[in-house]
């Protein structure tokens, strides 16, 4: 029985107690949080112990544990978790910055500990679907990418303010899901955006609309979307385009019912929250990450895919700020 301690339990604290809920063969045996009322919440669910941080990191009832903390705190569980020796499972980003990363790097490393960086969407089965029919290919070499995803409101200014700007919090995702399907580095990013959904967004220094082209030392081409606003709901498409083919995931429905009348067409509006979308993808990466410890493999994404993804947004941040591509 893997023995979990989950740092954090605000929402996607709860998410991931749901989905080791459902794992046989792991169990939550503690829960920290910097506010009492969500651990002794997310305590009573579990049947799992309140801990400070601190003392679940370093008890023997804690084989691996899970970081869904803001941020800023990362670097310090890491360290602290490495050097206990337990398993590592972080949400992205792992660090704002590319350095502290690589300092994160470097203690897992010694440590020899297993480290996974939760890119939830590597798990979504149609986008993991579409990767697996890459590699098997069926639509020949990769040429373009295209991906979109839309949220449908934006979070609060003050959120804004701390989040390390669009590319680093909303658009990480998509930036590894670009190397997931390319299937090679890109080495070169161009940016461009702007704050057209909320204009104190803008005044914060961020932008809400935004675009990035990737391209990869053999020419290979991803193009990236972003908008903090869809009417619709939450809007998460892609489409590959090879030499022989294309493989395309479309947008998840509330259901699949389709009704035609008079007045013409009609389907289910989008799901509207990134909880529902992938709740697939949470219960699949974290089934992943309890049965690779359990059978001693190693993890993909890791500590390392963590940080190629945050230089790839450090990079679209200084191309929209010059107006020029960065070379990788």
């Amino acid at each position: 029985m893997l023995k979990i301690g989950l740092l954090g339990c605000g929402r996607i604290g709860q998410v991931h107690a749901r989905s080791i809920g459902q794992i046989e063969g792991a169990v939550v045996t503690a829960v920290s949080d910097a506010f009492a009322a969500p651990a002794e919440a997310l305590a009573a669910r579990t049947k799992a112990t309140v801990m400070t941080s601190e003392e679940l990191i370093a008890s023997a009832d804690v084989d691996a544990v899970v970081i869904g903390t803001p941020t800023d705190t990362h670097y310090d569980l890491i360290h602290l978790a490495a050097a206990a020796g337990k398993a590592i499972f972080c949400e992205k980003p792992v660090d704002m910055s590319a350095d502290r990363i690589r300092d994160c790097i470097a203690v897992v490393e010694k440590a020899d500990v297993p480290f996974m960086t939760a890119f939830n969407r590597r798990f979504d089965p149609n986008f993991a679907n579409v990767q697996a029919r890459i590699e098997q290919g069926e639509i020949g070499e990769v040429e373009i990418v295209t991906i979109q995803s839309r949220d449908p409101s934006p979070p609060p200014v003050s959120y804004i303010k701390s989040s390390g700007g669009l590319f680093r919090d909303m658009m990480i995702h998509d930036l590894d899901m670009a190397r997931f399907l390319l299937g090679e580095e890109p080495v070169s990013v161009y940016a461009v955006g702007s704050a057209l959904v909320d204009a104190a967004i803008g005044e914060a220094g961020d932008v809400d609309t935004a675009a990035v082209t990737l391209t990869t030392a053999r020419g290979k081409i991803c193009q990236i979307s972003n908008s903090r606003r869809a009417t619709y709901g939450y809007d998460q498409r892609l489409e590959v385009h090879g030499s022989k083919g294309m493989l395309r995931a479309e947008n998840m429905l509330e259901n699949t019912v389709e009704v035609a009348t008079d007045n013409g067409f009609r389907k289910a509006p989008a799901q509207h929250f990134f909880l529902e979308r992938y709740e697939a993808a949470y219960r699949a990466e974290m089934t992943y990450f309890v049965k690779q410890i359990q059978a001693g493999k190693t993890h993909k994404p890791n500590i390392t895919d963590g940080l190629r993804a945050q230089l790839l947004a450090d990079a679209a941040t200084r191309s929209l700020e010059t107006g020029t591509p960065i070379r990788l």
